[in-house]
């Protein structure tokens, strides 16, 4: 038999906000994609920017659905099964705690003089919470992960790395987690700097018009999966949700 034999899933754990909420549907129309049902939507373009060109500088981000990391794309370890995988999901979700976020700001990220910088929506400032529900996330799973490979790693670009963001890397698979972690929910590649402002309040526009300044409710996880292969349009095939769980617990009284 000639080929190359598929490599395994890959899944990961995200913050995504209800499907029917104002949050998602904008994160999911501007990249032209809903993680949700697995279909292409009509992609929300800013004001002012060739559709084309927008769709070309949010080809990332689309691979991977709208979202906010938690714990980043793995796959599993020898032994271990999907069925184990969204058994250990259920239990660790249900023993979460929900909690709101201030609303969201649109930030331009890693922003470089010479390469531009990434568009994406953020905290105003960092929600000890959130940094709680991310440490015991990327720590209740690392049992349940398999060792990057060498592409892996090297995709990553170790050379360009802190020392502890390497170590990271080496030890749960993923630089930015812990102190490294920075929430953030993607809606670009990175744009080039000649570009920034001009998409930047394009989107700034759109993301005011479509949803309202209220509370981001943190009251669920979100399992996504890619399953291997191409796409018939050549692209790797894409994550989708396979399963939400909500958190049981409201939030402890003060």
């Amino acid at each position: 038999m000639s080929g190359t034999a598929l490599q395994p899933a890959r899944y990961a754990i995200y913050a995504a906000p209800s499907a029917d909420s104002a949050l998602w549907r904008f994160g999911s129309a501007v990249l032209g994609y809903d993680a949700e049902t697995g279909d292409d939507v009509t992609q929300l373009v800013p004001p002012g920017i060739d559709p084309a060109r927008f769709r070309a500088l949010t080809s990332d981000p689309r691979l991977y659905g709208f979202h906010g990391t938690i714990k980043a794309p793995f796959r599993l370890a020898p032994g271990v099964s999907e069925a184990d995988l969204l058994a250990a999901f259920a239990r660790f979700s249900a023993g979460r705690y929900r909690f709101t976020l201030a609303p969201l700001v649109l930030r331009a990220v890693g922003r470089q003089p010479r390469e531009g910088a990434f568009i994406a929506l953020v905290e105003r400032e960092p929600a000890p919470a959130l940094a709680a529900l991310e440490r015991a996330t990327v720590e209740a799973f690392e049992p349940l992960r398999a060792p990057l490979t060498e592409a892996e790693v090297k995709k990553r670009r170790p050379e360009k790395l802190s020392a502890q963001q390497r170590g990271y890397l080496d030890r749960y698979g993923y630089p930015y987690v812990f102190e490294e972690f920075r929430f953030h929910m993607t809606l670009t590649n990175r744009v080039p700097e000649a570009e920034v402002e001009a998409v930047m309040a394009g989107l700034a526009t759109l993301y005011e018009e479509a949803v309202p300044p209220v509370p981001v409710a943190i009251d669920q996880l979100a399992l996504f999966k890619q399953e291997p292969g191409i796409r018939e349009d050549g692209e790797p095939a894409r994550f989708r949700i396979m399963a939400r769980q909500a958190f049981e617990q409201a939030a402890a009284a003060d």
